[in-house]
């Protein structure tokens, strides 16, 4: 059995109970949110290009991912990739990106102009490619969007992980993921 780790959870608690999605029409329920990432499928291996350099077999080139169906009232997206399986399951933030205007739908890989990016678990404002240990099982990269009622811009640079979880409590709208697996 894999245990999540404590940022999983934060990002599970942030999301929860935020399903002011866009209201039935036809007597249908809404469909909530969705992500997708081209470069790999829900619970299938990411290309290799997306990991790390050097030795972890990669070009860190950001994934691109995509969102659909926001809540109503959504006006801007943060964008999260973290490995709950790293720093021996503490977890391990890859990615913070936010600022970004909800209507642009989509961040391509390697995007790097008109949204914010917060600081990693190295401590740099960048995207940082996967790297889990060698021979371990392949590690799960959750590649998560949270859409928010704040406008592009309205958050200051170089956020953290945590701190741009702290940030969003109150303005989560909601959320999606897809995981992706990664080894060496």
């Amino acid at each position: 059995m894999r245990t999540l780790s404590l940022s999983t959870l934060a990002v599970a608690a942030l999301v929860s109970g935020c399903g002011a999605m866009a209201p039935a029409t036809g007597g249908k329920a809404p469909t909530g949110m969705k992500v997708t990432s081209t470069a790999f499928a829900d619970n299938t291996v990411i290309p290799a290009e997306h990991a790390g350099v050097g030795d972890c077999g990669g070009k860190n080139v950001s994934m691109p991912v995509a969102w659909t169906q926001l809540p109503v009232n959504a006006k801007s997206v943060a964008v999260l990739l973290s490995d709950p399986d790293g720093a021996l399951g503490l977890g391990v933030s890859h990615w913070v990106a936010y600022n970004i205007p909800a209507e642009r739908g989509q961040l391509k890989a390697n995007e790097t102009g008109g949204f914010t990016v917060g600081t990693n678990v190295a401590g740099a404002t960048a995207y940082r490619g996967m790297c889990p240990p060698v021979g371990d099982h392949p590690h799960h990269y959750v590649l998560t969007v949270v859409a928010s009622d704040l406008a592009p811009g309205a958050l200051p640079a170089a956020l953290t992980r945590d701190a741009l979880l702290a940030a969003l409590k109150g303005h989560a709208l909601g959320g999606q993921s897809v995981v992706g697996l990664y080894s060496r």
